[in-house]
């Protein structure tokens, strides 16, 4: 069967279930009904400040009388927010399990202001959903089955000088570090952050870290390095739990 959403038609109704939204607790059950299968189609979804980010949850559930539905389908950031799936659809593969897939639009730049993502959602989110059975059992979902939802960050590619630089001379390495600010839909300086600087010697395959140097008031990163080997230089950031990890572009290094 398919299931349509009316998410989109209920504007001022969905802002005041994002107010009224519970806090969340503990998966509850009766019975013999489950969840045998719950997945995301990505682990951490990293939304920018202008293109919408999709994503698919897909649930089955099971119960011996078998299950006459499953309701809910909604995802709740850390602040209570409610994303509602954009397509909902289920079917019955087996007489005793119901399947259910919902996508998600994600979108820090969203015209509904109720869909648009501010600040304080980024971070781990879970699916609400509740799976009840025909004889009565049910079985809930509140903060067992997460995602991360992260502010999309961005590293300049790193530049080194001088070029080519003298054998045992030191070598100035800059950059930039800054991340999605969904309140105002534009990227800022990420500050106070250790960035790793990484270093690849040439004819070698892999990075090894140098030092770890931390953003300033405006996200920008300087340090100076002594020049020992040609190679590349490159800055990476691990992330945070809620802004994404990035690599920035390398730049080649020769000695004179």
């Amino acid at each position: 069967m398919r299931i349509r959403t009316a998410a989109t038609a209920a504007g001022g109704a969905l802002a005041l279930l994002g107010v009224l939204a519970p806090a969340a607790h503990a998966d509850a059950h009766k019975g013999d009904t489950t969840f045998t299968s719950v997945t995301f189609s990505k682990s951490t979804v990293n939304v920018g400040v202008s293109a919408a980010q999709s994503l698919t949850v897909v649930a089955t559930a099971k119960d011996g009388s078998g299950i006459k539905g499953i309701y809910g389908g909604k995802l709740v950031s850390p602040d209570q927010h409610i994303a509602f799936p954009v397509d909902a659809s289920c079917t019955r593969p087996t007489t005793t399990t119901m399947k259910c897939t919902w996508t998600y639009s994600l979108d820090a730049n969203d015209s509904d202001d109720y869909a648009d993502l501010k600040n304080t959602q980024a971070g781990t989110w879970h699916l609400d959903a509740e799976a009840a059975a025909n004889d009565q059992d049910f079985y809930t979902l509140d903060t067992s089955r997460t995602v991360k939802v992260k502010r999309y960050a961005k590293l300049t590619a790193t530049q080194a000088s001088p070029e080519p630089v003298v054998k045992g001379r030191t070598l100035t390495v800059t950059g930039a570090l800054t991340r999605a600010n969904w309140n105002t839909n534009v990227y800022a300086g990420y500050t106070s952050q250790k960035v790793a600087l990484q270093f690849k010697k040439s004819g070698s395959s892999a990075y090894s870290t140098v030092k770890t140097v931390t953003t300033d008031s405006t996200g920008k990163l300087r340090t100076t390095v002594t020049a020992n080997s040609a190679g590349t230089w490159r800055w990476k950031f691990a992330g945070t739990s809620t802004t994404s990890a990035v690599t920035a572009g390398g730049d080649s290094v020769a000695l004179k």
